[in-house]
């Protein structure tokens, strides 16, 4: 589709993702251990991994106030309000594997009703991940 009235056109895709946390040394070691990525780039208050062509930024909460102000970073006990998915080729394959790393499920492997498998889990700053297909 072609954009005829002169305004920018929306981005094709997601190029980073921040996501505050309070341990960014434990943090850092889950995304480590369990996706088995490494970081990079780090200073004293982000590490960065790279899942395909997205970006996700772990940042200090104390340093994301800096970031989003005025509005409030919200403490990790308050209740989730995302929930990031990775597509996987066998769910309860999947599962097995994130349990051997030490990971605790906290729903699946299960069918949902729109016609997918998922299981869900969450990291050490209180953000939840699904493993789908």
């Amino acid at each position: 589709m072609t954009d005829t009235t002169g305004s920018p056109s929306w981005p094709t895709g997601i190029s980073a993702i921040t996501l505050f946390v309070e341990d960014l040394d434990a943090t850092k070691t889950f995304y480590r251990e369990v996706f088995g990525l490494s970081v990079e780039f780090e200073d004293e208050a982000s590490a960065v991994f790279g899942f395909g062509n997205t970006l996700i930024n772990l940042l200090r909460s104390t340093a994301a106030t800096g970031l989003i102000d005025p509005a409030p970073v919200a403490r990790p006990d308050s209740g989730s309000r995302v929930q990031l998915t990775l597509p996987v080729d066998d769910v309860d394959a999947m599962c097995e594997e994130l349990t051997a790393r030490g990971v605790t499920l906290l729903n699946g492997p299960m069918d949902r009703p729109w016609g997918i498998r998922t299981a869900s889990f969450r990291d050490p700053g209180g953000h939840i991940w699904e493993i789908a297909k």
